[in-house]
């Protein structure tokens, strides 16, 4: 069978992307705790010393938006001006409307039911009254590559990413910062996963610390080797002896966050993903209520598929499904099991 080599990539938390996504996310979860009815768009741009929440938003909940952003940077440890940014003293900026009644009033009340007839109110499906939020495409795939049915490339990238994290939270490795990337290239023999090629861990760091001996051995020693065991002790079979690591390529990575690079909701979306081994619609998930498909459809065909692989009924499965907005019911759905049900 033909070998062929598959990269995914990962972020940390303190990614400026990724704190993005974390700050769409906090105004919604509080929205909907309040108020499950919301209508909820919210975009983030974070940049050097400032953070600007615009959108579109429908509730009868109340959010204090500008704390819910302090706390949540400083939640993941920016909290001084020596890390590049303060979550405490940042400024925060909020541009925030109501949902445009055209596209209301096709998610209210959906096009099967205005149009076609459908059950009023009271009757059927409360769903089935309901339009989606905007028209568009959505994948969800699954793999028997590893426990949780995911592909391992992205699987091991995000293991680790949350191990770098861990090590700079728990006092590991103390001098590590938030903003860190990871990337993991596996050797694949056929549609098997066979052999760990290389290994890419980036990872913010405090000044005058020496890349060759200090940072580089211990993130082979706490972040990289615990990774490789817990999965293979895991149950998943990979030969990881051998493998390239490259930890800070550049040589240096003090300047990270917000400083380094200014971050935006839903760049990220690869990595919220498959890593590239299936495809996506191209739209984000994080801001956005239930009522906008890019995330409810992604995630439901996620557990389709999940469960197309659990069952035993293929060793991989990627569902599509589209919407056109103001309809209940898809427009498209497709099953692709690539010859292995």
């Amino acid at each position: 069978m033909s070998r062929r080599l598959f990269t995914s990539e990962s972020v940390t938390e303190g990614h400026p992307d990724k704190i993005a996504d974390q700050i769409s996310d906090t105004i919604l979860d509080a929205l909907l705790e309040q108020d499950p009815a919301s209508r909820v768009a919210v975009e983030t741009l974070i940049t050097t010393g400032l953070v600007h929440v615009a959108g579109e938003v429908t509730t009868a909940a109340y959010a204090d938006i500008p704390t819910l952003v302090r706390n949540k940077i400083l939640a993941i440890g920016y909290d001084s001006s020596k890390k590049g940014f303060d979550g405490a003293s940042c400024g925060v900026s909020v541009s925030i409307g109501a949902q445009s009644p055209d596209i209301a009033q096709g998610v209210d009340t959906a096009y099967e039911t205005r149009v076609e007839g459908g059950a009023p109110e009271g009757q059927g499906d409360e769903l089935d009254r309901q339009g989606a939020g905007d028209q568009g495409l959505m994948f969800g795939y699954a793999c028997d590559e590893t426990p949780e049915l995911m592909p391992l490339p992205i699987h091991l990238a995000h293991r680790l990413s949350r191990r770098l994290s861990e090590v700079r939270k728990n006092g590991t490795i103390p001098y590590l910062r938030p903003d860190g990337k990871t990337q993991v290239t596996v050797e694949y023999d056929g549609d098997k996963a066979v052999r760990l090629d290389t290994v890419v861990v980036s990872s913010q760091h405090a000044s005058d610390i020496d890349l060759d001996s200090l940072l580089a051995p211990d993130i082979r020693e706490f972040v990289v080797e615990p990774v490789l065991a817990a999965l293979v002790g895991g149950g998943v079979k990979l030969d990881t002896g051998g493998y390239r690591l490259l930890v800070n390529p550049t040589g240096r990575f003090e300047i990270g966050g917000p400083m380094g690079d200014a971050g935006l909701t839903g760049r990220k979306i690869i990595i919220d993903t498959y890593g590239g081994m299936a495809r996506h619609g191209g739209g984000a998930f994080s801001g956005k209520d239930p009522s906008k498909v890019d995330r409810s459809a992604a995630y439901a065909m996620r557990w389709v598929a999940k469960n197309v692989v659990a069952a035993g009924l293929a060793a991989r499965c990627e569902v599509q499904v589209a919407y056109a907005i103001g309809k209940a019911e898809p427009v498209g759905l497709f099953v692709e099991t690539f010859g292995t049900a």
